[in-house]
Order: C-alpha cells, then structure tokens, then sequence
C-alpha cells in the first residue's frame, strides 16, 4: 500500500546501515504485505461515509502513535541509549514477565500465532483477488470459480521450493512496477471523468455493520507494527525513527485518501469490492493482467515468511518435515480462499482481529505496563482511548465481519 511503499523511502534508505538483504526484504516485505489491498479502500470509503474520510486520517496519526510507543518500548531510558529489546516478541515478553511464571516463553507464541494467522489471510487475500480477476478474464468462457482457483494455486506450487528471499526480493521489485500502474491508470481514468463526479454517494448516516467492517479494512491497510524493531534497529541515526514515522504516515494518509476518494467520486454506489472492477472493458484487460501478475507475485512474499515462523516454532528451522509444513501452509490458503470468496469482508475480518490487535491494543498495553512512570497524564489517557477504541472496534468488527462471511457462504 502507499503506506508501506512510503515508509522505507529513499529519504530513510539512506540512513540504513551497508545490510542490502536485511534492507531490501524489510522494504520489500512492508511494500507487498497489503500493497494490493489499497484497491479495496474506495469501497470501505463507500460504506462508511464522510466519517470513513475521518478514519482515513485518524487511522494514520494512531497508527504513526502506536508505532512510535511500540518503537519507545525497546529502550529502558528516555533519551533511547539502551536498547534492551529487539522484536515485537521481545517486547511482548517483557511485558508479560511473571504473568506466567511456567511458560516463559507464552507472550513471544501468541505474537508468533497472530502474525502467522496475519500472513496467512495476507496469502488467502492473494488468491480470492487472482481467483477472481481469471474468472473476470474468462468470462466469455464459462469457466467454474473452483477452476480459476485451482488454476491460482498452480501458479504458487513454486513456493514450496523456496528457502531464500533473493528470488522473492526479485520477483517483489516486479510487484512494485505493476502496483505503480495499477494505482496511475486508475487515478488518471478517475481524473478524466471529474466533469461527472457527484458528491451524493458519501452520507454522515451509515449502517452500523457496514461501517464497522470498513473500520477493520481501514486499520489493515496501516498495520506494519510487527516490523517497525528490525527496521528502527538497521537505522544508522535511530534518532530519526520518529520523523521518517510521521512523514511517511502523512505522505500515506494523503494518497491513500486521495486515491479512495478519486473513486468514489467517480463510481459513486457502483463501486467494486476491488476497485479495478469498475473500470471500463478498454482499460480492465490491462490493468487486470497487471494486477493479476501483482497479486501472484505478491503470494511468495508472505508465504515464505509464515513458513519460517512456522518452521523455527514446530521445527526449530529448516528440515526435512518443513516440506510438509510448507504445503499444508498452501493448502489452508487455498482453502480458505474457496469457502470465503469475499475480498472485502476477509480484509475486514483480518484488520478486526489481528490488525487492530497488533496495531492498536498491544502497544499500547505494553507503553502503559513497560513505561507507565514516565508517562506524563496526557500520554496515559491516549495511550488508554486508544486501546479502549482498539478494543471496541476488534471486537464489534470480528461479529460483523464473521456474521456477513456465515451470510455470504
């Protein structure tokens, strides 16, 4: 998303100790993670109203907050000279110490199960977006859903010979170029029909499930928490963190707004879960080969990284069995991209559950337990409105979410 593919810019490249793997898969892995899910915020804007235009820059300053504290529980002083922690599990750890006096290790497994869960409706997003751009292709054919889904899964069968993120890196650089188009073509289709854009679409009163489903999309177009440690610690002048953070969550915050505004503006009502649906039957066949190739290129990204987490939990690192491990990994993708066909409402589902999670409720909870006799009144009190608003949104967003999916099955 723009946000991610902002928030290692060239700007904050250049601050980057010499790590050319570390850095190119950390950039790579915050660019793809949700690139292609941008396309689905015109129609979460389209259920939410002007208030989803809020949320589009609240989400942003929250986020930009939560990663900046989540980034402050790394160090033990204010002026950041000591850097005791190093990971999300680190500081999960550390703040569940003593909590669970026989099993030490409980806090570092639940960030492991939350990012592997992440990852994997990252990886089933993939695939129900290729299954559904083949089946638009094919139309004229008549060909089944089932076979276009099928037909996405033997296309990602290479993934289980993956054991390095070189090809992965590369084939992500080609993601790159392909969001890039994707995201001009339809910004200047949208401009070139600005004579015709009505207003009427966007409304203060909204459904109250509707909304709270595009709360959830909101939120998963800006996680990236989990990998704000690794990408603070590579930095040459940490002390820098905190401008590239807010300078990169604006840049996102303007894009994104414009990109989902342009569309609704445009389309109005009629616009599609992806947004690339809406655009005329000269323009589609490329943009939809485009995104197409993005979101099977996309796949190895994620893939690889649930894999590992998996393997070095269940396997303590690569082995024989991490084959085994890799190909039930594709088969629950594949799966869940057959029982749950909308893009929507699983991107949903996935920002209500673990999105708002790992974004909003742990940092939060770990600034206030880790840091709490630092913190001055008004931190607290943020730090409390944001988790309880976490709290609220993951929890109303799951059974509205999940109650949609049961409806739509």
């Amino acid at each position: 998303s723009f946000s991610n593919d902002v928030l290692i810019s060239s700007h904050s490249l250049s601050s980057f100790t010499n790590q050319p793997i570390f850095v190119l898969s950390s950039h790579l892995f915050l660019s793809y993670l949700q690139g292609i899910f941008v396309l689905g915020l015109p129609f979460a804007l389209v259920q939410s109203g002007y208030v989803g235009l809020v949320l589009l820059v609240l989400s942003a300053w929250v986020c930009n907050h939560t990663g900046s504290i989540l980034v402050a529980c790394l160090y033990e002083d204010e002026q950041r000279y000591v850097r005791v922690r190093h990971s999300y599990q680190d500081v999960m750890e550390a703040c569940c110490k003593g909590l669970w006096p026989n099993w030490p290790g409980l806090g570092g497994w639940m960030v492991n199960v939350s990012q592997v869960i992440e990852l994997l409706m990252t990886c089933t997003l993939y695939l129900v977006v290729s299954t559904g751009l083949l089946s638009d292709s094919l139309s004229g054919m008549a060909v089944p859903r089932s076979v276009c889904s099928l037909v996405s899964l033997m296309f990602m069968l290479p993934c289980l010979l993956l054991t390095d993120l070189r090809p992965v890196s590369t084939l992500s650089l080609l993601c790159s170029l392909a969001h890039i188009l994707i995201s001009l073509l339809v910004m200047l289709y949208c401009l070139s029909r600005a004579s015709s854009w009505s207003w009427s679409t966007l409304s203060l009163s909204v459904d109250p499930e509707n909304f709270l489903v595009s709360v959830g999309v909101i939120i998963f177009s800006y996680t990236s928490q989990i990998f704000l440690p690794p990408l603070e610690g590579s930095m040459e002048d940490r002390g820098q963190f905190n401008a590239m953070l807010g300078w990169t969550h604006g840049a996102a915050c303007i894009m994104k707004t414009l990109f989902s505004l342009l569309a609704v503006l445009t389309w109005g009502a009629e616009t599609s879960e992806v947004i690339t649906d809406n655009l005329p039957s000269d323009l589609r066949p490329l943009v939809n080969l485009c995104l197409l190739a993005k979101a099977l290129l996309s796949y190895p990204l994620p893939f690889y990284s649930a894999a590992e987490i998996l393997q070095t939990c269940l396997l303590g690192g690569v082995s024989r069995p991490a084959l085994l491990v890799r190909t039930a990994l594709l088969m629950t993708s594949y799966l869940l991209a057959l029982l749950v066909p909308s893009f929507s409402l699983l991107m949903g589902l996935t920002g209500s559950v673990t999105g708002s999670a790992m974004t909003l409720i742990l940092p939060c909870l770990f600034h206030l337990r880790l840091q709490w006799g630092r913190l001055t009144v008004r931190d607290q009190l943020i730090d409390v409105c944001i988790l309880s608003l976490g709290v609220i949104c993951s929890v109303s967003g799951v059974i509205c979410s999940v109650k949609r999916l049961v409806g739509a099955l």
